[in-house]
């Protein structure tokens, strides 16, 4: 304690701490090793330095921890095996069409022999289809197919990849019908699960049963998806998960009781009492146990318990110090909680309270703590949009004046009444009328924010924009909260920060700029092509006007080739590109496989000029037919169907009758083939320029394409293979890598590299950038030969 007070401990406990989790996650192979047995040498030597000692430490625990996180994964040697799991589900989501649970694997081996164990694998992700009822608690023995923790990696869409990985999931996957799943054990009597079954049999099924089940014991998952969407758009997802506002609640009411009680029972000694801050410590660590302690509520419970210790005055720290405590605490006890945004956004906001209460006098009177709440949210509001734009790449306009309501709500009206509930549980009536009375305000609430939703919606924001966003919110929250500031100075900041938001303009490239990028989308495939130019030059702009194409209002033309997959869950890749309201030129569909055309229904939310697919194929929209000779323009860039043939297609198979594509800027050409087979291929052989810059690779890197002949003739620079990882047809095929390595393209593939992006410009090299840029592509070749392929 003496120690913590005299030197400050806790900023360099935190400083160390984020220190060591650098240090294991971006430090060379071995480095930590040489850490390890370094730093034990030289502490050796300074036996009386204890505050070295204890950051070295700290240091060692946090990179251990996450070296150790990063080593359980799923080996790669039983992607695809049968598996059978033994362990305890942590979390269960019921839903068509299948049902997804969290399970601690307490066993793990493989079902054929002679495969290497599986002992290290601690937390997955799983699917059930058509499988049993299951609940939170129970032991089961599941046979399942995993793979390790993958997700697309598209620019400015959300990275399924990280997030699996901070939520300390080591595998996801499905559970096999045969054998069937088996029951080991039920579920174990807790005083969450007690409550939960409590309120599904006293309360009835509605909205007021969801929000009570997740304000009061943080079951969040009982939130359907409408209640987050709408939570998201109106910027107050915050008052849902059980975080400091609840756990703080909980500890102000007892406290105000507890020191009410010691008022009456000592008159003369109340102001000195230590066990009113207990017994508050005390009701907050048991609220955030009954909530299940989350990583909120636990982050929640520490910052709590440190705030109480610094308001009672009992040799405690300054609020900086307990703030930098709180933070050295937080990631020494859960280190990946480094990587999740919400460990941000709460210690930036209790960050920016203290900064614009420090040195201010405490509000009196109903009038001034009604000031003092009115302000503090004004102040609070364009910093938080400002790291949830960030974060996640959102704003929602409205937050602010829809935060000065809801937040008082919750706080003093709803979560009072929900605990209150709890507290008559006794007393079902009692508990009911409490319960009732919440569900009212509930509905009042949700209908609320459903409005304001609908005058400002939520705000997806382009990659480009969200930085310079985010600037001017902070920008405008420091202008108006640290003190010493005069009024008019703020104002002028204001009003220049207000002014660059109004100009934004997004960054557009030179006219005739061609840019294909490949984006990950699994085992499928989705390629854009836009082109720059200015309307109306030449007649390139009367003849858009003519076909009646979609046009963005800075003369930019895109051209979609492939829809990407729809999987057997219903999600749509395509669907989470971009935020809807895109304009698409022409929308090509090779042809009508799954992974070329299932996010076709996805083009609703989007603009389409012309939708195009071969003749015959059903894609689930009409379409007009693609033929050989077709041609267009766009910003320089002329584009020319090379396959299918005019007349019947019935000969063809589906993958040959696929719409081949060349878009053409000067001498560089850029050429799809879709699912096209080696005869396609040597049809086209005639036709083809010289030397093709991008190839996106035909069939996904199968060896029924990319022939010999057609490898030799297009010469491609650049190859592009969209592929899903781990994927079960082996692509893309060892041949066909050999084939282009000998050839000497350069081999790009969406499995491990993410999007691909190709930027083609006049009189310019191609310039080539990946989403992903894995640590062995780095040299490799000139960063080309860096392609997987399975023998």
């Amino acid at each position: 304690m003496r120690l913590v007070l005299r030197s400050g401990l806790g900023m360099p406990l935190a400083i160390a701490a984020m220190a060591g989790a650098g240090l294991a996650m971006w430090a060379p192979s071995g480095l930590f090793a040489v850490w390890g047995v370094t730093g034990l040498l030289v502490l050796s030597r300074l036996p009386e330095r204890r505050l070295p000692l204890v950051l070295y430490l700290v240091m060692t625990l946090v990179g251990a921890s996450l070296l150790l996180s990063r080593g359980a994964d799923l080996p790669r040697g039983l992607v695809g095996q049968e598996l059978t799991l033994e362990g305890r589900i942590l979390e269960y989501r019921p839903g068509p069409p299948a049902a997804r649970l969290r399970l601690a694997v307490e066993a793990c081996r493989p079902v054929a022999p002679k495969l290497r164990g599986c002992d290290t694998l601690d937390r997955v992700r799983l699917s059930v289809y058509d499988g049993p009822t299951m609940a939170v608690g129970e032991h089961w023995r599941l046979t399942v197919r995993l793979r390790p923790p993958s997700g697309f990696a598209n620019p400015g869409t959300f990275d399924y990849r990280a997030w699996l990985w901070r939520e300390g999931l080591g595998a996801t996957g499905y559970v096999r019908r045969t054998p069937p799943a088996e029951r080991l054990a039920t579920a174990s009597s807790s005083p969450r699960r007690v409550a939960l079954a409590f309120l599904d049999a006293h309360h009835p099924e509605g909205v007021g049963r969801r929000w009570l089940a997740a304000l009061t014991l943080g079951a969040d998952q009982r939130l359907n998806d409408d209640d987050w969407a709408l939570l998201n758009a109106s910027g107050t997802t915050h008052l849902v998960v059980v975080s400091g506002l609840h756990v703080g609640l909980v500890a102000t009411g007892v406290l105000w009781l507890m020191r009410g009680l010691a008022r009456w029972a000592t008159p003369g000694r109340w102001r000195m009492a230590v066990w009113p801050w207990v017994v508050a410590g005390v009701a907050a660590s048991g609220y955030a146990w009954l909530a299940g302690l989350e990583p909120p509520a636990f982050r929640a419970l520490i910052m709590t318990l440190i705030g109480l210790w610094v308001a009672c005055g009992r040799h405690a720290p300054g609020p900086w110090q307990a703030w930098w405590l709180a933070l050295a605490m937080v990631v020494l006890a859960d280190p990946l909680s480094l990587w999740r945004p919400g460990l941000w956004l709460s210690f930036l906001a209790v960050a920016w309270l203290i900064l614009i209460w420090q040195g201010r006098s405490r509000p009196r009177g109903l009038k001034g703590w009604i000031l003092a709440l009115i302000r503090t949210q004004l102040l609070l509001a364009p910093l938080m949009a400002a790291a949830v734009v960030l974060a996640f790449g959102r704003l929602a306009p409205g937050a602010a004046p829809i935060n000065l309501i809801a937040v008082p709500l919750v706080s003093i009206l709803m979560v009072p009444l929900g605990l209150l509930g709890w507290a008559l549980s006794w007393a079902p009536p009692l508990a009911g009328a409490c319960w009732m009375l919440f569900a009212a305000l509930t509905g009042w609430l949700q209908a609320g924010l459903t409005e304001a939703v609908a005058v400002a919606p939520l705000q997806v924001l382009p990659a480009w924009q969200r930085l310079p966003v985010a600037l001017c919110l902070a920008g405008l929250a420091l202008a108006w909260g640290l003190p010493g500031l005069m009024r008019s100075l703020r104002v002028v900041v204001s009003l220049m920060l207000a002014s660059v938001l109004l100009s934004l303009e997004a960054p557009v490239p030179a006219e005739g700029v061609l840019r294909v990028r490949v984006h990950d989308v699994g085992q499928g495939q989705a390629i854009e092509l836009r082109t720059y130019a200015h309307p109306g030059r030449g007649d390139d702009g009367a003849r858009h006007r003519r076909e009646g194409e979609a046009r963005e209002g800075n003369g930019n033309a895109r051209v979609l080739y492939d829809t990407g997959p729809r999987f057997a869950s219903g999600f749509m890749p395509l669907a989470d590109l971009w935020p809807p309201g895109q304009a698409f030129s022409r929308v090509i569909v090779s042809h009508g496989d799954r992974d070329h055309a299932g996010g076709v229904l996805a083009l609703g939310e989007h603009r389409v000029g012309r939708l195009m697919a071969p003749r015959g194929e059903h894609i689930g929209l009409a379409a007009r037919p693609c033929v050989v000779g077709q041609r267009w323009h766009h910003g320089g860039v002329a584009f020319r169907v090379l396959w299918p043939p005019a007349g019947s297609l019935e000969a063809l198979s589906a993958n040959d009758r696929s719409c081949v594509l060349l878009a053409r800027r000067g001498d560089q050409a850029v050429l799809i083939t879709g699912d096209a087979g080696r005869a396609v291929e040597r049809r086209l052989l005639p036709v083809l320029p010289d030397g093709i810059e991008v190839l996106i690779a035909g069939h996904h890197g199968s060896r029924t394409s990319s022939g010999p002949a057609f490898v030799a003739a297009t010469d491609p620079r650049q190859v592009i293979i969209s592929a899903g990882r781990d994927n079960r047809f082996g692509h893309p095929a060892a041949e066909v890598v050999r084939r282009f390595r000998r050839q000497g393209s350069c081999l790009w593939s969406t499995a491990l590299d993410g999007a691909v992006t190709v930027i083609l410009a006049p009189g310019e090299a191609p310039v080539v950038t990946a989403e992903r840029q894995p640590s062995w592509r780095r040299g490799v070749d000139g960063d080309c030969h860096a392609v997987e392929s399975r023998p």
